[in-house]
């Protein structure tokens, strides 16, 4: 027996323009790996679209592919995932699923308050596969607390149970804030537990239960995941012995540069430095930087400079991440402030300047912030409605700007 796992593809999740098809090459060349290693059967566990409602392009492009997967007879068994539904509950899944694209193996009876799930069994193969939905929140633990766990670890022959939850016991250290679940929430007895929701590629053997594998993203999601991952993949098992296959679509190269006792000036001048040196082909370019200024401001980094010279030596595309630079300034502040409105009036000096209107000066703009903060917090009234909260905010914020610009 030899199936693939798959999960959270997240087909169009980037919104840049340059990155916005990456999910989808991703999918294509994992769906063409499959088909050249002849696998019996793929398994998606949730997230296929990031949206339940995805693109038309992107939703044609996934279309050919399942149906070029039913024309060879290899079937695809899914549970949705937190992004595939709606919060009507409806998702384009049941359409495609309708049309024979996959099965979605999340499927049973409610008996006496309870969950009774049913096994979907692989013609080829004989393979049992069964599993549950995932949730926004993970708000599908109230379908594991209600779920009927007998027929399940009795039913005897190979099983697979597909998932989409973090579950606390396999949830690495970086990721311990995630919202996710206990491990004997899931049933025991299973040969292979195909997760999903986890943004990691990780596959443990434990003890009850049987292998629980995670294979990370297709493509990386985000620019943590890239500069943690560098590219996204999927398990292929092989007798039950899961074998991670890598799908490279961009090569990423990784900058980081501590800017503690250094100006903004500096700190430019260093990453040209690095950059001229190197050729980025078909590269994505990450810019970590951290650290206290020496002098000046986050803001008065040169980064246009920076990427123009990054783009210029053929990069694909370029990132940064410098929200944990920070002025002198603004740590001395942090040190001494007693009170959030004296961090907060120190932001808002050291943003000031970035509207550019005529006869704004410094002063009224920073008054004008202000105004609209303080108008902006205030709460619905006793008895308003909705529209008549909007209209009333709207009229403040309309006299507030009127009188100060």
């Amino acid at each position: 027996m030899k199936f693939a796992h798959m999960a959270d593809c997240h087909i169009g999740s980037w919104r840049d323009p340059k990155l916005k098809d990456t999910s989808t090459y991703a999918f294509i060349k994992s769906i063409d790996k499959c088909i050249k290693e002849k696998v019996d059967f793929i398994i998606i566990a949730g997230d296929l679209f990031n949206t339940s409602f995805p693109r038309l392009d992107n939703l044609k492009t996934v279309v050919s592919k399942f149906k070029k997967l039913k024309d060879l007879d290899i079937p695809v068994y899914i549970v949705p995932g937190s992004h595939d539904y709606s919060p009507s509950g409806k998702t384009i899944l049941d359409v495609l699923e309708e049309a024979g694209m996959f099965v979605n193996v999340f499927k049973g009876t409610v008996e006496d308050g309870k969950l009774k799930l049913n096994f979907t069994v692989d013609k080829k193969t004989g393979a049992k596969i069964t599993g549950m939905l995932g949730k926004r929140g993970t708000l599908e633990r109230l379908y594991y607390e209600k779920l009927i766990l007998n027929n399940l670890e009795e039913e005897e022959g190979y099983k697979i149970f597909i998932f989409h939850s973090g579950i606390d016991e396999l949830k690495p250290k970086e990721m311990e804030n995630i919202i996710s679940q206990p491990l004997s929430l899931l049933p025991k007895g299973f040969d292979y537990y195909a997760g999903g929701h986890v943004h990691i590629v990780d596959d443990k053997q434990i003890e009850g239960y049987g292998l629980i594998a995670y294979p990370g993203p297709l493509f990386p999601n985000s620019f943590a995941e890239l500069e943690k991952l560098e590219r996204g993949g999927f398990y292929i098992v092989e007798d039950n012995k899961p074998r991670w296959e890598p799908i490279q679509i961009y090569n990423v190269y990784k900058i980081g540069k501590d800017c503690g006792h250094k100006t903004p000036e500096q700190i430019k001048n260093e990453l040209l430095d690095e950059i001229k040196t190197k050729e980025f082909n078909n590269t994505i370019v990450l810019i970590r930087l951290h650290g206290i200024l020496e002098s000046g401001r986050p803001s008065d980094i040169n980064f246009k400079e920076i990427f123009e010279a990054a783009y210029s030596r053929s990069a694909y595309f370029v990132m940064k991440s410098s929200h944990a630079v920070v002025s002198k300034e603004f740590e001395e502040i942090k040190s001494d402030a007693r009170n959030v409105d004296d961090v907060e009036s120190f932001l808002i000096k050291e943003h000031l300047g970035q509207i550019k209107l005529e006869n704004l000066t410094n002063e009224k703009e920073e008054i004008l912030i202000k105004n609209l903060m303080e108008s902006l917090l205030k709460e619905k009234q006793e008895g308003e409605t909705v529209p008549d909260f909007e209209k009333r905010m709207k009229e403040e914020v309309g006299k507030i700007l009127e009188m100060e610009l």
